[in-house]
């Protein structure tokens, strides 16, 4: 394994998508509430994106971590889109709620993130950034120009940061996407030491990135955080899958079907779900996003849960996670 970025004390760490008012108008107020929270609480990772609210999640992330020591938080956001200032009526319709008014264009060469970096400082005002992950460059953000903007990375992107890790100027870089394959590319065209994968490894959904995501990232020595270990709030019972309105054929019923066994062990769904993922020794980190301080606080909390064997044991022997899967064999790593 190459150095690790993360240690144990990142188990747990605060995305920003929900900052960014993927789901609701959320005030300034609240979403410094939020922070604070996290911060009380111990939580020590946190990660956003200069496209979650067209800069407003960074921005709002920035405002809590400058006040902050420096050293003591591991923060990463992403490269791989440019931002323009417009008027409020020519901004771009997307998942966002309340963003800035800002247009978009993907693109990931060197002098792009270069300049996306420098942004996201000003943005901050943070000294430095420990983790950049080349966001969304995958088929389902990018369509079929993906052959095309991963050309444009390898010899872009992939090589300045390579080149920033060197200088010691960031600690790490890797994807940031909601696909396997774009991970796997990138193994396979440049030294990435971190990747987040959103959407990809939770316990209603993982078989496939047991059978290919896991053991590329083993055998690179590269550390995974997952995205969506929660599945976008649709383990929590919101009518969403992966930030999604379509929910995949089964899946109300497998939900259910768990949070049935939980009860009986005197757990929830998301006590188990974070466990599950965590259990994975790829998985370095899960950063679920929040939309108010209690899901900070229920994170924290399911973290701290004790979940007996006997519960992974019943959920492999009806079927309900892949066999192959890692489960906890204790409930924190050491």
């Amino acid at each position: 394994m190459k150095n690790k970025i993360l240690t144990d004390k990142h188990q747990l760490g605060l995305g920003g998508v929900a900052i960014g008012t993927a789901f609701e108008k959320l005030e300034d107020e609240k979403a410094q509430s939020i922070l604070q929270e996290a911060w009380d609480l111990g939580v020590r990772y946190y990660d956003t994106s200069p496209w979650y609210g067209l800069t407003k999640s960074e921005t709002r992330f920035g405002e809590f971590l400058k006040s902050q020591k420096r050293e003591d938080f591991i923060f990463s956001t992403k490269v791989g889109r440019l931002f323009t200032e417009v008027p409020k009526d020519e901004v771009p319709r997307t998942m966002w709620k309340a963003p800035f008014n800002y247009d978009f264009k993907h693109i990931y060469t060197g002098d792009a993130v270069k300049r996306s970096i420098e942004e996201s400082l000003k943005r901050t005002g943070l000294d430095y950034i420990d983790i950049i992950y080349v966001h969304d460059l995958s088929e389902d953000q990018v369509g079929d120009r993906y052959p095309y903007f991963l050309e444009q990375a390898k010899k872009g992107a992939f090589k300045v940061l390579s080149e920033l890790r060197s200088e010691g100027v960031i600690k790490g870089w890797g994807m940031g996407v909601n696909k396997i394959e774009p991970i796997l590319d990138c193994i396979e065209a440049a030294d990435p030491n971190i990747c987040l994968s959103a959407t990809q490894y939770s316990i209603l959904e993982h078989e496939d990135a047991v059978d290919r995501l896991l053991p590329a990232a083993k055998k690179a020595g590269v550390q995974l955080v997952s995205g969506a270990g929660f599945n976008s709030g649709f383990m929590a019972g919101r009518e969403r899958f992966n930030y999604k309105d379509v929910i995949p054929k089964g899946m109300h019923e497998k939900r259910d079907r768990i949070s049935e066994i939980c009860k009986k062990y005197n757990i929830s769904i998301l006590d188990a779900a974070l466990h599950f993922v965590l259990a994975a020794d790829e998985f370095a980190s899960i950063i679920p996003g929040a939309s108010k301080p209690s899901q900070v606080k229920g994170n924290v909390d399911s973290l701290n849960k004790q979940i007996p064997n006997e519960f992974w044991k019943e959920l492999k022997s009806e079927g309900l996670i892949y066999e192959k899967a890692q489960t906890p064999s204790k409930n924190l790593k050491n």
